[in-house]
């Protein structure tokens, strides 16, 4: 597990293995293999698994029974996971009579494992006989319409720290109540913008007696033939996080710079005290950035004109305005008084002919607290097992402040809904899973993974020995008519191979969606993880103090294709397409069903 991989060395008889030369990570693997403790620092680790022997033991043969070890070279004990299992693979692709093996007996204390036994089981058994979990993609479509309908009774978001967020969280906990499975309920007050009132955003243009010498004010209330254009909230323009509170009025006339890009070779300090507007392109940086370099020159405001994403895809001849936050670790401090929008590309267009090339005036009202602290929920379904051993399965039930979010995330919550209900349905017919089982969805996602992140750090010391698993949806869901199938991937080798048989047998039960969504299963390095879903803090943060090496958490993630309504108001349940779940949702409960009941 991990990116660190151990140098192979040549094992004879005699040798014992020197535990000391192991990563923290690679002790707590073998720990785990062993079913013993895996807590504690390096020196304690290398204490519990001093005193065994090595045994190797030798399985060979052929129709004369002569013994063909020079066939391929031994499997041993100090070769990594990876290289270990790709010969396992090897081997069983060989069209040869005589197959030879070498495996490493670990002989320890009262209980005793065979290193990578489960490939050679497998190797020797065959493929496992993976049991399909059953699936109702009407009951997801009930989950979804559900959580959709308790958005904002205006902007139609579920956003973080709201009491749409807090609805859909006691929604979440009811549903798995309904189900007959135990729930819990955590709440944590992180950092959070807090939208007030509504923003606006409009031009002015002065009226004719406005321009006169001694006349009103340009654009003031005097100025009675002024022609405003109104620009429409959600729709022509979006806040962005941590926007902070600004106004500008028409009578200000507030000088506007485009800065074309915004990167670093822009003239950033032409728009201090001004208006600064960048154009969302190919090559243009993340909000992050920006809202770095608007602060460091003193910027008053800052207008991101969207020139890139999703354009003619939802509407004619223009792009849509869509949320996005900023990592709000990268801040010492965010001032409170820096409007912070993006626009369609077309009101981009209007302010640059109107404004920075006319005699039109802006103006621009934002109303953020970016000093805030909000509530966020996490509610959890609890299917208690056999043993301490845990696997995660989670979704975020939080969206954008500014849409539905009927794909990003509501997909991947009804999806862990329905996953939940047929293990609740399981647990009733088979009875317990081998692994303790949490369903779990998250607030804060869109803010920053603030629920997932509070709830590792809450729970790190019982993950940090159990976690066996962690399994995130987060837009598994695929458009019917945009449909480039779904990717799942992990760093979880093991788990991933599991997910290409599942995936085979899934094909064969369900030929028409298989045909239909293409599924691609990866498995990547664990330093090569992406850090942009609730999966992360699993990987990335169940260690946070890696002295001897990152100890990484095992997860596999999904994600679907076809969104461009992503994060706009237009995230709604007219695309939902609930027959896409019904693939991520058999394929990954069937995974955590083999790993909680085997071939039962």
């Amino acid at each position: 597990m991990g990116s660190i991989v151990k140098r192979s060395r040549n094992i004879t008889m005699g040798d014992i293995p020197e535990w000391s030369e192991l990563t923290v990570s690679e002790l707590k693997k073998e720990l785990k293999s062993r079913g013993l403790p895996v807590s504690g620092n390096k020196n304690e680790l290398v204490e519990r698994l001093s005193g065994p022997g090595v045994l190797e033991a030798e399985i060979a043969g052929d129709s004369d029974g002569h013994n063909s070890s020079g066939m391929f070279e031994k499997i041993l004990y100090y070769n990594s996971p990876t290289n270990v299992r790709n010969r396992i693979r090897r081997i069983k692709e060989l069209p040869v009579p005589v197959l030879a093996v070498t495996a490493i007996l670990i002989i320890g204390g009262t209980s005793g494992a065979l290193v990578y036994g489960d490939d050679i089981i497998e190797w020797v058994q065959g493929e496992p006989d993976y049991t399909l979990i059953d699936f109702d993609q009407n009951q997801v479509r009930g989950y979804a319409q559900t959580l959709v309908d308790l958005g904002h009774p205006d902007w139609e978001g579920r956003m973080s720290g709201t009491v749409e967020e807090q609805n859909a969280a006691e929604s979440v906990k009811n549903n798995f109540t309904s189900s007959g499975i135990p729930t819990t309920m955590d709440d944590f007050e992180v950092p959070m913008f807090v939208i007030g009132s509504e923003p606006s955003l409009s031009i002015c243009i002065p009226g004719d007696i406005g321009n006169l010498i001694g006349g009103p004010t340009p654009c003031s209330s005097a100025d009675v033939n002024r022609d405003i254009t109104e620009f429409t909230h959600r729709e022509e323009f979006v806040i962005q996080g941590y926007s902070g509170s600004a106004s500008i009025g028409h009578v200000e006339d507030m000088d506007i710079i485009d800065l074309g890009n915004g990167s670093t070779d822009s003239d950033w300090s032409s728009a201090a005290s001004k208006v600064a507007m960048i154009w969302l392109e190919e090559g243009t940086e993340g909000n992050t950035a920006l809202l770095q370099r608007a602060i460091e020159n003193d910027v008053y405001s800052m207008i991101i004109i969207n020139a890139r994403q999703n354009c003619d895809d939802l509407v004619s001849n223009d792009c849509v305005p869509y949320f996005k936050s900023v990592d709000r670790s990268q801040f010492e401090f965010i001032p409170d008084s820096f409007g912070f929008i993006m626009v369609s590309k077309s009101v981009g267009e209007t302010i640059t002919e109107m404004v920075i090339n006319g005699d039109g005036r802006l103006g621009m009202m934002t109303d953020v607290d970016n000093q805030g602290m909000a509530t966020i929920h996490v509610p959890c379904g609890v299917i208690q097992g056999e043993s301490d051993s845990v696997i995660v399965l989670g979704a975020h039930h939080d969206t954008v402040y500014n849409g539905p979010g009927a794909v990003d995330d509501t997909s991947g919550v009804a999806t862990l809904q329905e996953i939940a209900r047929q293990f609740a349905i399981l647990e009733s017919q088979i009875g317990q899973p081998s692994h303790t089982l949490y369903f779990c969805t998250w607030g804060g996602e869109e803010e920053g993974l603030w629920g997932s992140k509070e709830w590792v750090d809450k729970y790190r010391t019982m993950l940090g020995e159990n976690l066996r698993l962690y399994v995130n949806l987060d837009m598994n869901h695929v458009d019917a008519e945009r449909n480039s199938g779904l990717t799942m991937f992990g760093n979880s080798e093991g788990d991933v191979e599991a997910l290409r048989g599942i995936h085979g047998i899934f094909s064969n039960a369900y030929p028409e969606l298989a045909s239909k969504y293409k599924v691609e299963i990866r498995d990547i390095e664990s330093s090569d993880m992406p850090y942009n879903s609730d999966h992360a803090p699993f990987v990335y943060e169940i260690d946070n103090v890696p002295g001897d090496g990152m100890d990484y958490g095992d997860a596999i993630v999904c994600y679907g294709s076809g969104s461009y309504e992503y994060h706009t108001f237009l995230d709604g349940m007219d695309r939902f397409n609930e027959e896409s779940l019904v693939v991520s949702g058999v394929i990954l409960g069937s995974l955590v069903r083999y790993l909680s009941y085997g071939e039962a």
